[in-house]
Formats: C-alpha cells, sequence, structure tokens
C-alpha cells in the first residue's frame, strides 16, 4: 500500500515538473530499500524540497498551499488565534477572507480537532490550507512575535484616528507596547541588512517594508488601530511635530542597534489612509571601504585608480539616487588617505565616519551650502577635496576651478551614464575647454544584487537568449547560475549587493570633443573605442562570472 502511495506521488510530482523520470526511479529504489517515505527521500537526495512537494499535494486534494515567503500573515487574523493554539496544532493564521472565513495554515490540514477548536475559540468558520511544519514554526516565531507588543484594544479605535488629540496620542506613543513594537521594527531591519523602512498606513491596516538589497519586501502588518500610535512613536523619536498630519516633515534620530551606532534620516508624507513614513538607516562606525570588495572588474579598477592616484584633477561618479556613489567615493578616499595628505569633504548628510579625514556637513537652513563650503575650502590649503554632489553652477564652477588649481577633486552627478556628466557640466553652465582640462575620469555606476552563494544555481542558457541578452554571437558562455532562494536570502536568491561600472577616462580625442560641444552618444562612442566597458558590458561579465544573473541584470540597466 505504501509503494502504491508513493508511485501516485511520483507521478504526480513528475507530471507537475517537480522531478524528472531518471529522478523518480532513483528515489523509488531508495524508498523500496529503506522503506522511508518517498517524499522525504526525494528532499533527502536534494531532488525536490518539501515546499514543492506539499504544493502537488495541496492541489490535489483541492486546498491551497501557503508560502511565507510570498504571502504575509494578516494582522487582523494571528489577532484572533492564541499563539498557545497555534504551537499546540503547528497552525498559522493567514488571512480573513472576503466570505469572512478565517484561513490558516496547518502542517495536518485534516486534524478534526484542531479545526473544532479553532471554530469554538475564534468564532470564524475555518478554510484550511497547508504548509511545511518547519515554515509554519519560524512563521509563529517571527509574527507573533510582533503580536505580542501589540494589544489593539489599549490603543484608539479607528473612528479616533480622524480627529487625534496630541494629549492622547503623546501618551499612547510612549506606552510599553508601542514602544516595544517600534523597537522590534527597527532592530529587525538592521538584522535584515535593510537600507530603509517604510512604514505605510493601507485601508484596514498598517503595513510594513524592508528595502534590502535595493528591493523592497513587506515584513508584516499591524492593526489599524495602532496606526497613529506608531507613526507618532516615530515623530517624536525624530523631533518631529506630531500635531502636524498635513504636511511632509523630516527629522533623524541617532540610536545604538546591536552595539552598532546608527543614524535614522525620517521623513513622513501625508496620503489618503495616513502619514507615510521612511526611514534611512546610516551606520555611523568608522568604516573601512575597499574598491576590492565593491565589484570592480580588474580591468575597471585599473582605470579607475590610475586617475585618482594623479594630484589633480576632477573625478566624477554618476548614477541615481541609491547607486552607491557616496559608497565609492568613500572607498577611494581610504585609499588615498594618509598623515600626509589634508583631506575635506561637504557632505549631505555625513554617512560613514572616516578616521583622519575632516567632514563637514552641509546645513542649507544655517547657510552653509555646498558652494560655500567649498569656497571655504580653499582658504585652507587642502589636497583633496569630496563634495557629496554638484547640483547647481555655482558649485560646478568652484569644483572645476578647485581641480584646474592643483587639488584632487571628487564629487557624484546625477547622470544616466559616463558620458552625460560631460554634456551636464556644460549645461550647467561650466565653459566646455575648462571640463575638457579639469575632469579626468568619470564613473558611471548602478548596485546590482549578489546570487546567494548558498542556493545559486548553475544551467545551460539558451544561444537566444544569450543573444536577446547583448553577448557577442563569437564569445557565448556556456553555463550561468541563476537565483533559487532559501532561508539564508530570504527565498529571494540574492544576498548583498556589488557595483556594475562604466569607467570613462577622459583623453585627448573626447577632451576635443567636449570642446566641440558633442552629444552624449558621441563622446560614449569614442570612450568605448579606447577600451571603455558599458554598463551593460560590465554586468554581463559578472553574470559570466557566476557573481549576478541575467534577469538581475536587465533589471538594473537599461
Amino acid at each position: 500500500m505504501a509503494a502504491e502511495a508513493g508511485q501516485r506521488l511520483g507521478q504526480l510530482l513528475m507530471r507537475a515538473g517537480v522531478i524528472t523520470e531518471r529522478q523518480l526511479n532513483d528515489a523509488l529504489e531508495v524508498h523500496k530499500a529503506t522503506g522511508s517515505p518517498l517524499g522525504r527521500v526525494l528532499v533527502d537526495l536534494g531532488y525536490a524540497t518539501q515546499g514543492a512537494i506539499l504544493a502537488v499535494m495541496a492541489r490535489q486534494i483541492g486546498i491551497p498551499y501557503i508560502d511565507f515567503s510570498e504571502r504575509k500573515p494578516d494582522a487582523n487574523a494571528i489577532s484572533v488565534v492564541p499563539r498557545d493554539l497555534a504551537e499546540r496544532y503547528t497552525l498559522m493564521p493567514v488571512d480573513i477572507d472576503e466570505d469572512n472565513h478565517l484561513v490558516v495554515a496547518m502542517a495536518d490540514p485534516q486534524n478534526v480537532l484542531a479545526l473544532d477548536d479553532l471554530r469554538i475559540i475564534t468564532g470564524y468558520e475555518i478554510r484550511p490550507a497547508i504548509s511545511t511544519k518547519d515554515d509554519i514554526v519560524a512563521a509563529i516565531e517571527d509574527y507573533y512575535k510582533v503580536a505580542e507588543h501589540v494589544d489593539a484594544d489599549q490603543f484608539m479605535s479607528t473612528d479616533d484616528l480622524e480627529q487625534p488629540d496630541l494629549e492622547t496620542l503623546t501618551e499612547v506613543s510612549d506606552e510599553a507596547p508601542i514602544v516595544k513594537l517600534v523597537n522590534y521594527i527597527i532592530n529587525k531591519a538592521v538584522t535584515d541588512r535593510a537600507s530603509d523602512i517604510h512604514i505605510e498606513p493601507q485601508e484596514k491596516d498598517l503595513r510594513v517594508r524592508y528595502r534590502v538589497d535595493g528591493v523592497l519586501h513587506e515584513v508584516m502588518r499591524s492593526p489599524r488601530a495602532t496606526q497613529q500610535a506608531i507613526i507618532s512613536r516615530f515623530k517624536i523619536m525624530s523631533d518631529m511635530d506630531i500635531a502636524e498630519t498635513r504636511k511632509p516633515q523630516d527629522g533623524h534620530t541617532a540610536l545604538t542597534v546591536a552595539g552598532h551606532k546608527m543614524d535614522f534620516r525620517v521623513s513622513t508624507l501625508p496620503t489618503v489612509y495616513g502619514e507615510r513614513v521612511v526611514l534611512r538607516i546610516l551606520r555611523k562606525d568608522n568604516i573601512m571601504l575597499r574598491l576590492e570588495d565593491l565589484g570592480f572588474i580588474p580591468s575597471s579598477l585599473e582605470r579607475f585608480e590610475s586617475s585618482f592616484r594623479k594630484p589633480y584633477g576632477a573625478i566624477l561618479v554618476t548614477g541615481p539616487t541609491g547607486s552607491g556613489k557616496s559608497t565609492s567615493l568613500y572607498a577611494a578616499i581610504n585609499v588615498l588617505n594618509s598623515p600626509e595628505k589634508h583631506i575635506l569633504t561637504a557632505e549631505d548628510p555625513v554617512e560613514y565616519r572616516l578616521p583622519g579625514v575632516n567632514q563637514i556637513q552641509t546645513n542649507a537652513k544655517a547657510g552653509l551650502t555646498f558652494a560655500r563650503a567649498l569656497r571655504s575650502f580653499l582658504r585652507c590649503s587642502p589636497d583633496i577635496i569630496l563634495v557629496g554632489e554638484i547640483r547647481d553652477q555655482e558649485t560646478a564652477k568652484i569644483a572645476i576651478e578647485s581641480a584646474l588649481t592643483g587639488h584632487l577633486v571628487l564629487s557624484t552627478l546625477h547622470t544616466n551614464d559616463a558620458a552625460g556628466a560631460v554634456t551636464r557640466l556644460t549645461e550647467m553652465g561650466v565653459e566646455p575647454f575648462l571640463v575638457a582640462s579639469a575632469v579626468d575620469c568619470v564613473l558611471a555606476q548602478r548596485l546590482a544584487r549578489r546570487l546567494c552563494s548558498d542556493c545559486k544555481e548553475e544551467y545551460a542558457p539558451e544561444r537566444q537568449a544569450l543573444l536577446d541578452a547583448g553577448y557577442p554571437a563569437d564569445n557565448l558562455p556556456e553555463k550561468l547560475y541563476r537565483a533559487v532562494g532559501c532561508k539564508k536570502c530570504g527565498g529571494t536568491g540574492y544576498r548583498g549587493r556589488m557595483g556594475i561600472h562604466e569607467v570613462m577616462l577622459l583623453s585627448e580625442e573626447i577632451g576635443d570633443l567636449t570642446v566641440r560641444d558633442a552629444t552624449a552618444e558621441e563622446i560614449k562612442a569614442v570612450a568605448i573605442e579606447q577600451g571603455m566597458l558599458t554598463l551593460k558590458e560590465d554586468g554581463l561579465e559578472k553574470v559570466r562570472m557566476g557573481t549576478t544573473s541575467i534577469e538581475e541584470i536587465m533589471r538594473v540597466v537599461v
């Protein structure tokens, strides 16, 4: 009987494309020899995951399979099922559906006793789903930890949210459950390596998302009754006006999390369902960044290093917000930093503290702009100047003139590629001959996610897919790697990020084109002839090296 059941399961898995016929035959031999269940044999042999097997079985018996990496439990559903009941029967409440049924993921969805107890205790009709025991246990630990901090009955009703009372808000946001919940959100974000925390009011609840490796992931939802108290807590921490809910506000706070000093830049934005809060996480610790760790391929790194080791000139790093421009500049400064060099930086904000470097944070309200800081720097006899960003004509002109008068100037600029930086400066009002004389190198970059080293999968790509991606027909890779997903990478298949780079050195030919007001396309064409790898070419080379995937490069590079 067990053998027949195993055969049926094997055929189902094979028809669903989970395993091959050869894998099924191998597993059946082990199953007959050892007596172990076929599902367990397939998992042990690495032919299938427990989740994939359960998903097929769930379709067969007509109930949904819950993958907690894709579907997050609803806070209102969690609140109606006590934790001890969830742990006793290994189940996890997932949602209250449109028919007012409680959807529950269970390791054993045919446990009649558990279903009866749930029905009696919650008052809901139960709609069972299936998930793996390990996933349910992990979900209980993750989501009930949040729920334990929140008792919605302690806070304001949804009617009170429309006209908040200042004194009530202050009292509620200082209560222990809300303080614990906010601390949990921040601690979990740091543990998960998040760069941003998004607190987003929705119609029925409050959504919390983290940006990890440049991509947003939903991590929890909280009952709407807690919305005002949570948002007010963040505003109080950031020295904002909690009574002002109709205008955007900016603030910051400094905390020590898990032994690390962190700076949080906090912004609020009114939406139709309430104020949205975004926290940008910045480490304040001294940090030694190395260029070798940023993902440069050797030829691009050699080109970049050859420029910033010169005693004077301008080096520009370009790319969109969040593309790692400041990180690359910090890494270059770390290489150049020595007791013989006088280094001054003007930043907004100071993201990393660099020992031996004089860092100044700009303050527009006090009149300390990038341009004013630069003018002051020139009176202090610096060797190297770092300007956080060239935003206007005045800053651009002073930076270029500083590079022409014997200083090494490093800065960032918002353009799509390296060639665009040259034309952007001339559009800002800097004379083309000054740009041609002063700028020595332009580094354009993006950030791409690294494949998780624990679960990435080797495969043989199709020829047409490689050609469509941009590989030359006479140099196609025979094997590449793709994302799979495991617990270490949170099911994404990626862990960490690296730079995709385009290093353009301003040769005499490019300088001549700049003086003649050539277009960015003309400048780029000459740079490619002189050995520059474009962003896409650099990305595809890293795909060939097995550090990222074609899909990821197509996502970040146009």
